[in-house]
């Protein structure tokens, strides 16, 4: 019947790979496709079986039985009622990490930075803007770029109280993520915004700037949050929630009083309020996320 099967499918029983993993508490046999498709685990402690592709099912126990032919079965039993299953679920590894893709020592501000060398006005161009006291449409991307390198300053020193931090983390289509915030308080979506001189006002849905039109940075805060979700979520065998963090550089004032809940404003210097929080992630919880989130290949689908 495996045999068969396996013909059917085009994928022999040796073709498909079965790879050992060992990390975080957790011992699994791995089986993937020659392409790197996982298409199941086992719990080698347990013995059970997830299957991510059902109709792999006989090819996989033949892969798995080939891989450990010496290691007994475990003994069928009814499984406890009275103990809860972990909340996990199978999760895809990334390849080992290399230097190029490591997000790691990337600098608060790099995509802009980035951007600007390669398509921003030459030192001529610039100097003529000096003194003629011109704006140009580069103007607002240098104004960006102060903004998240003083965020990513005030973020970095959260290290010291055992949070990781990450800056420009790069998405597809040419957009990043400000910073990233991950430690004992959970996960966070940081967006800074820098409106020199300016008052601004948070409401539930819109944010203004001085007497301006309203502004969609909360509903691009909150875009933002699921995507990095989505994207942890794909790597981690728990749950990951991510809260979206706002934060606006050399405003005048900030006016809060109908702030929405989900969405945590605040301006630059007191974005270290984030430093106290605690008890959403455990120590190897927040590694391992780090540990995902660092690797530029884990976001080229996001």
């Amino acid at each position: 019947m495996a045999g068969r099967s396996a013909r059917l499918l085009g994928v022999r029983v040796e073709k498909l790979r079965v790879t050992a993993w060992k990390r975080y508490g957790h011992d699994r046999l791995y089986v993937n496709l020659p392409d790197g498709t996982s298409v199941a685990w086992a719990d080698r402690r347990t013995g059970e079986v997830t299957f991510l592709t059902p109709h792999y099912r006989d090819t996989v126990l033949d892969a798995l039985a080939r891989h450990a032919p010496a290691d007994p079965a475990p003994p069928a039993h009814a499984p406890d009622s009275s103990v809860p299953p972990p909340r996990t679920r199978p999760a895809p590894l990334l390849p080992p990490l290399t230097p190029e893709n490591d997000l790691a020592r990337r600098r608060p501000g790099a995509a802009l930075r980035e951007l600007l060398a390669e398509s921003g006005p030459g030192p001529l161009e610039r100097l003529l803007d000096r003194l003629l006291r011109r704006r140009s449409e580069w103007d607002s991307w240098r104004q960006g770029l102060a903004g998240e390198r003083l965020v990513g300053a005030e973020l970095n020193r959260l290290t010291r109280r055992g949070w990781h931090v990450l800056h420009s983390v790069p998405l597809p289509r040419e957009v990043d993520i400000d910073h990233l915030l991950i430690g004992p308080g959970g996960v966070f979506s940081v967006n800074a915004k820098h409106h020199n001189g300016k008052p601004v006002r948070v409401d539930q849905d819109t944010v203004r700037i001085g007497d301006g039109p309203p502004h969609p940075y909360l509903v691009k805060s909150r875009s933002e949050a699921r995507r990095v979700r989505a994207v942890l979520e794909r790597f981690c065998p728990f749950d990951v929630p991510v809260q979206p963090v706002l934060v606006f550089v050399g405003v005048t004032a900030l006016d809060l009083s109908a702030a929405p809940p989900d969405v945590r404003v605040y301006r630059q210097r007191h974005v270290s309020a984030l430093g106290p929080l605690s008890g959403a992630l455990t120590s190897a919880q927040s590694d391992q996320i780090f540990d995902i989130a660092r690797d530029r290949r884990a976001w080229l689908s996001a």
